[in-house]
């Protein structure tokens, strides 16, 4: 009997990961097309921008015609939706250079500056949501819930200035740029970035508590808790071996889509503290019309973003197999 399950198992899971593979590969293909059609209502010239606004009018034609711009838009989406395929990833307009080294080191910096904020947020979010569900409705719940709303709301670049202010103004704890020297090691980047990461800490820490405080609550409130209770089983291992597990999974979710975030960066946080990440790189190429550095930077964020997504529905799948299972019991 136990035979005939694995071999179901095995084919239901399998199928669970093609169905989020072919989702993805959809979402990848109308946010290539999204992006490639608001890059070209982009407002100004792209001859024009790299010429300046006195150059001549035939000359700026001649430009646009030799990068290929006077082509139909869709012959224009197919040359370089394949070419990226091919890891071509087109030529700069504005640095006149192979756009995937530029794309390559903001996409890393960007990724360094994601890992400090997602290992600092992640367990003391977690930690935060549990406390308050532990304790709901006593002060503590109250101040972590109120304080990770406000954090919430408030702006990056107030937090930012703010804490530019007080650990590295007055306290002068921490570095205010995020520009570390040439050679720097490993420690030396994460002593650059700590200050950097905070405005996004704050930011994403009241997402991350609230779903774990929310998904604890319910947990704890379920009948399979108080089952486990009545049985007898210590509390301490009732809330690591049965609530948590099951309260985690909405959180999962919650810190996938976040990770976009996360990755793409900031664009007022790169700015605010000289960070050249992939979010300033793209917001660099919007303002000169760098079609192609553009195009490939906001890509390159869909696609992490939705590998992000995709693992955790598999993450999901795998604790909860009601989840890849479709709700059927």
């Amino acid at each position: 009997m136990r035979g005939r399950r694995t071999p179901a198992r095995v084919i239901v899971i399998s199928a669970f990961i093609l169905k989020r593979l072919a989702l993805s590969l959809v979402t990848l293909v109308l946010l290539s097309a999204i992006v490639f059609c608001v890059g070209q209502v982009l407002p100004g010239s792209v001859g024009r921008l790299l010429l300046g606004p006195f150059a001549d009018h035939e000359a700026v034609e001649a430009l646009n015609a030799s990068l290929g711009l006077d082509r139909p838009l869709l012959v224009q989406y197919a040359d370089w939706i394949w070419g990226f395929l091919r890891g071509d990833m087109g030529r700069s307009y504005m640095y006149e250079a192979p756009v995937q080294p530029f794309i390559v080191e903001a996409l890393g910096n960007s990724l360094k500056l994601a890992a400090v904020a997602f290992v600092i947020v992640v367990p003391t979010a977690i930690l935060g949501g549990v406390v308050a569900a532990l304790n709901h409705n006593k002060p503590i719940d109250r101040i972590i819930s109120i304080g990770g709303l406000t954090m919430t709301v408030l702006p990056e670049f107030v937090t930012g200035i703010i804490l530019i202010l007080v650990f590295g103004v007055w306290l002068k704890w921490l570095p205010i740029s995020a520009a570390w020297p040439d050679g720097a090691g490993g420690f030396t980047q994460i002593h650059y970035l700590i200050l950097p990461a905070m405005p996004l800490i704050l930011v994403l820490f009241g997402y991350i508590a609230r779903m774990a405080r929310s998904g604890m609550i319910e947990a704890l409130e379920s009948d399979w808790t108080r089952t486990a209770v009545l049985k007898g089983l210590r509390w301490r291992t009732v809330i690591w071996r049965h609530v948590l597990r099951n309260a985690l999974l909405p959180t999962i979710t919650v810190i996938a889509t976040q990770t976009g975030y996360l990755i793409g960066g900031l664009v007022v946080v790169e700015t605010l503290f000289r960070y050249q990440g992939i979010g300033l790189l793209v917001f660099t190429a919007a303002k000169g019309k760098d079609i192609p550095m553009l195009l490939a930077g906001i890509l390159v964020i869909g696609i992490v973003y939705t590998l992000a997504t995709l693992i955790a529905d598999l993450l999901c799948a795998v604790f909860d197999p009601r989840i890849r299972l479709g709700g059927r019991q």
